[in-house]
């Protein structure tokens, strides 16, 4: 029986991975009374008495947990911004090598990607690898996510039904180009230019498409290129596949729905376009692969569990 403490319970997250993990015969959750769920010393021996610590604060409360966990054996899973790019913090995104995943499945602190972060660098990091891109290239990212992303006060402005006009159509946001994943999506990528990101928040409570646009031209190979490295790279992957070549996931073969992979906990890419104009696209759950899934995907790693139990 694993012991686990979600530290954050009452968050979207929290709240969403003590679903997932509700049933589940090899797990054992504590939870704090609401009295006592932001007090230091509970938080300590809540710590103390786990195998596994999931974090779902804030940055700053996020940064106290860690310390709070120094000195015990808990192993912890943070999904907040404040440790992905760290030294010692395992990048919680197994997929992209086997160093990756070595790290998750031995590591005792563990930062699970961003949402938006986890479709930009999925799509492009196996091309830098691969030399189809290159550091040197200024990329672009525009990215559709679900309102739930934005926790419990986004979540109440979404769905009061006197909401204000704004709130019925799709809303671009980070417009100083500051946004809190930049650092994570350049540096994990190794990047030399951090990206220029677009993100759009979309009426729609879960779901998620990150997109890629490239000129195809400078690649090798053009467009089937693009996508035989993607393939590759995922070959065997359980969470993560890559689609037919210009294959839509909507009402046709030439839509990709945003919300195509609400409710799941698994990605999917697609390649589109042609050789001159290329659009890479990742869709996935915001609360699934894009946050709760990704943090049980790293748990099961980290417990020796199959990666997928749990998620399909």
């Amino acid at each position: 029986m694993i012991r686990v403490f979600i530290d954050g319970q009452a968050g979207t997250t929290g709240l969403k991975l003590q679903g997932m993990l509700a049933d589940r015969g090899d797990v054992k959750i504590h939870i704090l009374d609401e009295a006592i769920r932001k007090d230091a010393a509970a938080r300590r021996a809540a710590i103390e008495g786990s195998d596994i610590v999931f974090v779902c604060l804030p940055d700053e409360g996020a940064r106290e947990t860690a310390r709070l966990a120094e000195g015990t054996s808990a192993r912890v899973i943070d999904a907040s911004t404040a440790h992905r790019c760290l030294s010692g913090w395992a990048y919680g995104f197994p997929e992209l090598s086997a160093s990756h995943r070595a790290a998750v499945e031995g590591g005792a602190r563990v930062s699970v990607p961003g949402c938006h972060a986890s479709g930009f660098i999925a799509l492009t990091y196996p091309l830098l690898r691969a030399g189809l891109l290159s550091a040197e290239d200024r990329l672009s990212c525009f990215s559709l996510t679900g309102y739930s992303g934005g926790g419990k006060s986004m979540i109440a402005a979404y769905e009061n039904p006197d909401r204000d006009w704004a709130f019925r159509a799709p809303r671009i946001y980070g417009l100083s180009q500051t946004h809190k994943h930049l650092p994570e999506m350049q540096g994990v990528t190794g990047l030399r230019y951090a990206p220029i990101f677009t993100p759009v928040i979309a009426d729609v409570y879960s779901g998620m498409a990150v997109t890629v646009p490239l000129f195809g031209e400078g690649i090798p190979g053009g467009i089937k290129a693009v996508r035989e490295c993607l393939a590759a790279h995922y070959e065997g992957a359980r969470l993560v596949r890559v689609n037919p070549l210009n294959e839509g996931l909507g009402a046709d073969a030439d839509i990709l729905a945003m919300a195509a992979m609400k409710g799941r906990n698994d990605m999917v890419l697609a390649v589109s376009g042609n050789d001159k104009r290329i659009t890479l696209t990742a869709l996935y759950d915001n609360l699934g692969k894009g946050a709760a899934g990704a943090a049980v995907q790293c748990f099961n790693l980290m417990t020796g569990r199959d990666e997928t139990t749990g998620l399909l």
